[in-house]
């Protein structure tokens, strides 16, 4: 199969897996951990030195990063999934970026000391305030979706995949979401749609 995907689902590669699925296109999925110097063998550095998952092989177009590769994926196969002129591009873009920028290190923060690392391990301290510091960007995006039901396009795409799967992170934070109504009932679409689910899924039975 010319279309490869490297990682496990109980990862970042959950972002392409799931684009993957909501495109429909024809993928091998290669369950690559980073666990045990999983990534950083010399026959995995080859195709990523950086040695992180996931990694993308298309026919030998060998694509890293998350975000990029959906990017990636999103201009070949996306169909209504991906922007359709430069107005939506530009959206698909620039909620990317914030996501990554504006959110990603402080939701997983979150994530990691409310709910994913032993209780022992975890930093209330710490949680707090990344949930204080999510609150800005939230109220960004909070009134952006104030007057419609997706980030870009008035419909679902990439720039909802991209950024519901960095700020289903911050579920683990209910005050945050429940200051932040809209941004929970899009974010409640989108982890509901079937292709998320089955990530889900598969990231529950690789644990």
């Amino acid at each position: 199969m010319a279309l490869k995907l490297y990682g496990i689902a109980a990862s970042r590669a959950a972002r392409p897996l799931w684009l993957l699925e909501e495109l429909g296109v024809p993928y091998e999925h290669v369950s690559h951990s980073y666990l045990n110097g999983g990534t950083r063998t010399p026959e995995f550095l080859a195709i990523n030195p950086n040695g992180h998952i996931p990694v993308l092989d298309d026919d030998g177009i060998i694509v890293w990063e998350s975000m990029a590769i959906n990017l990636y994926l999103a201009r070949k196969f996306g169909g209504p999934l991906a922007p359709s002129n430069a107005a939506e591009e530009a959206d698909v873009l620039r909620w990317t970026f914030w996501a990554v920028t504006e959110c990603e290190k402080d939701a997983l923060s979150v994530l990691m000391h409310r709910v994913a690392m032993p209780a022992d391990k975890r930093d209330p301290a710490l949680a707090d305030r990344a949930e204080s510091a999510l609150g800005k960007p939230f109220d960004v995006l909070e009134a952006h979706l104030s007057t419609r039901p997706f980030l870009a396009g008035e419909r679902f795409t990439v720039a909802d995949v991209n950024v519901a799967s960095v700020l289903a992170w911050a579920s683990a934070a209910p005050a945050l979401m429940a200051a932040h109504p809209n941004v929970a009932a899009w974010l409640k679409r989108c982890q509901e749609r079937p292709a998320q689910q089955k990530v889900r899924q598969l990231a529950k039975a690789g644990r």
